[in-house]
């Protein structure tokens, strides 16, 4: 069984996902999302940066069973995005953004459904 703290980490996670797909939503598209850059844009990445760092204190606490429920992947690649937007933040490739919010996150979500269903 799960520890409660990193539960509900990975609940924090699910819910800033829920944010950036209502961003989405909200503008019509997530080029269109990323395209705003005073406020969308700026919203979707500090919700990305909030969820790699999620991961990293459930791997720095040693939470590798939860952990497990996830592809390593993306829990490396979320902290690498998350150092892009930290210290690259003009020179970020919204396509590798786009294509995380594309591809990763429902990744990601299937993992937080097993964590929360068991």
């Amino acid at each position: 069984m799960y520890s409660q703290r990193a539960v509900e980490r990975i609940r924090v996670i699910e819910k800033k996902i829920g944010f950036i797909e209502n961003i989405v939503r909200t503008r019509g598209t997530i080029i269109k999302a990323l395209e705003d850059e005073e406020n969308s844009r700026a919203s979707i990445l500090m919700h990305l940066t909030s969820i790699a760092e999620q991961f990293d204190k459930l791997l720095h606490a040693g939470e590798l069973e939860i952990l497990s429920n996830f592809e390593k992947q993306d829990i490396k690649g979320s902290y690498e995005l998350r150092n892009f937007i930290a210290h690259d933040y003009e020179g970020i490739d919204l396509y590798i953004v786009e294509n995380v919010i594309e591809e990763r996150l429902p990744v990601i979500k299937q993992g937080i459904k097993k964590v929360l269903n068991t």
